[in-house]
């Protein structure tokens, strides 16, 4: 059997659902879709990919798929388009997996999704499509909603593997040029509809490779790197032009693109990839690592691959992360296939607040990551060479919800204790880089350096021709939440190009 064991006894199960289902003569009822019990999704052991780079999640079988599709209800009011921030018509891809038209689903999901593989796999689904699904309200847990964003990984990997992938059609030129500032999902989904409505589109990043977050941010065990590749495929298959190694702000200056270099549109969709920390006496100290720069040399950089790459590498054996979040989860679970010996995790609230998705709380979990609840460091404690010998902790406790609605902790005096690490990697949250908006100074930034909308619904500046999407407005956000960001923008350029 493989490492991913659960696959065969899975699937089993799938084709006893739809050979019961095949053998009825009557079309199936509201009551018959919500009695199919939801299907799991195959996964690794855990024991064997704590330490391996391969992907967690093995995908669904094409029963598994189907049987999953068949608990759709196809509602009159489908909430879970309306709580998709690009609007896929998740009913209709759905209904065409129940009926085994796999390349359909796929063609359905790219009217309005240009990266599918990726969103299926690392999307907050819980807090979005499947948050309202009639379903998943119906048992009482959101858990057991339909597994929309397993459903649209299945089909997109069904695309790619099969090698018959859907290039969106592109309108005759309108010799008009866009220039989208940073590859990751707001860029791309903006490049994408702008390029479609006939535009010239030319994408800037400034690492040496494509993807932005995708690539730098989440690790391979999460999101296979070949996988962002073929997505990025597609738009070179539309046409759309990449400059990479090219840093707006230094390599040129923004306003350059639209006086000098002949582009009529900009959007801006760098990110927030400005780490922030603690302040606290001791984070200067040798082992004190942002999570974002840990991360960023074990994705971008492959510093696992020590057959092939050269990157320098901090190898701590005894790692603190310090957060609750998504990059939190990913940087402990890097830390253990890096040779990380004790992994923990210090949050200061409790499991209930943690803000990183359930399904990577689960797998950090599984692979063996510690949580230290209610707790927090006031000191980074260094020995005589100036290296992490550990923390200094202070016990909370939850007390009156904060303006955000959350329980906010409350230190216990009298009650702090020394925790021994090698290694402190801060995950508490990052800023926007502030270089494009010191060297724009026309650009309207607010205290934490996030650009200004002056039309929400288009994602306009309060620079004409100017858009910006993503992060950089929001702060950090998710993959598809960026996404929507960049379809707004798209259709405000698309707008002033045709206006123009």
């Amino acid at each position: 059997m493989s490492n991913c064991d659960t696959l065969h006894t899975l699937d089993a199960e799938a084709k006893e659902i739809l050979a019961k289902i095949n053998a009825r003569t009557e079309p199936l009822k509201k009551s018959d879709r919500l009695a199919i019990k939801p299907l799991a999704m195959p996964e690794l052991n855990p024991s064997y990919r704590a330490r391996s780079m391969d992907e967690v999640s093995c995908g669904f079988t094409e029963s598994q798929a189907m049987a999953e599709a068949l608990r759709c209800l196809d509602c009159k009011r489908p909430f879970c388009v309306e709580d998709c921030p690009v609007h896929i018509d998740i009913p209709a891809f759905i209904a065409k997996i129940a009926e085994g038209d796999f390349k359909g689903a796929i063609a359905k999901i790219k009217e309005t999704s240009l990266l599918p593989a990726v969103c299926g796999r690392v999307c907050p689904q819980e807090r979005q499509c499947q948050l309202n699904c009639t379903v998943g309200k119906f048992h009482k847990d959101v858990g057991k909603s339909v597994g929309i964003g397993r459903l649209e990984r299945f089909v997109a990997d069904y695309e790619r593997e099969y090698g018959e992938i859907v290039v969106p059609e592109v309108k005759a030129p309108t010799g008009k040029k866009v220039a989208v500032i940073g590859s990751g999902p707001a860029g791309l989904v903006t490049a994408a509809d702008v390029r479609r409505e006939g535009h010239e589109v030319t994408i800037f990043e400034a690492f040496h490779k494509l993807g932005g977050v995708m690539r730098y941010g989440i690790p391979e065990f999460r999101l296979p790197k070949e996988i962002v590749d073929r997505e990025i495929e597609t738009l070179e298959a539309m046409g759309v032009q990449f400059q990479t190694n090219f840093v707006i702000g230094r390599t040129r200056k923004l306003m350059d693109l639209l006086h000098k270099d002949g582009f009529d549109a900009v959007f801006i969709g760098t990110g927030a990839g400005l780490p922030l920390f603690m302040g606290i006496k001791g984070e200067s100290s040798v082992g004190v690592f942002a999570a974002n720069e840990y991360l960023t040399r074990a994705n971008l950089m492959k510093a696992y691959d020590t057959q092939n790459a050269d990157t320098p590498m901090w190898h701590g054996k005894n790692i603190v992360v310090l957060g609750g979040g998504n990059v939190a989860m990913d940087a402990a679970r890097m830390a253990l296939r890096l040779g990380a010996e004790k992994v923990r995790i210090v949050y200061r609230r409790s499991m209930a607040e943690l803000p990183a998705r359930a399904e990577e709380i689960h797998h950090a979990q599984e692979e063996g990551v510690e949580f230290c609840i209610l707790q927090n460091p006031s000191e980074i404690l260094a020995d005589e060479k100036g290296r992490v010998r550990g923390m200094i902790i202070d016990r909370y406790e939850l007390g009156e919800p904060d303006a955000k609605g959350r329980p906010k902790p409350v230190k216990l005096e009298g009650q702090s204790f020394e925790m021994e690490c090698d290694t402190v990697l801060v995950a508490i949250g990052n800023g926007s880089n502030p270089l494009i908006s010191q060297s724009t100074p026309d650009l309207k930034v607010n205290k934490r350096g996030n650009i200004e909308l002056s039309d929400e619904d288009r994602n306009k500046t309060f620079v004409e021709g100017i858009y910006a999407g993503g992060d950089i407005v929001l702060g950090a956000a998710t993959v598809i939440l960026a996404m929507g960001e960049g379809r707004k923008a798209a259709k405000g350029i698309n707008e002033y190009l045709a206006s123009k």
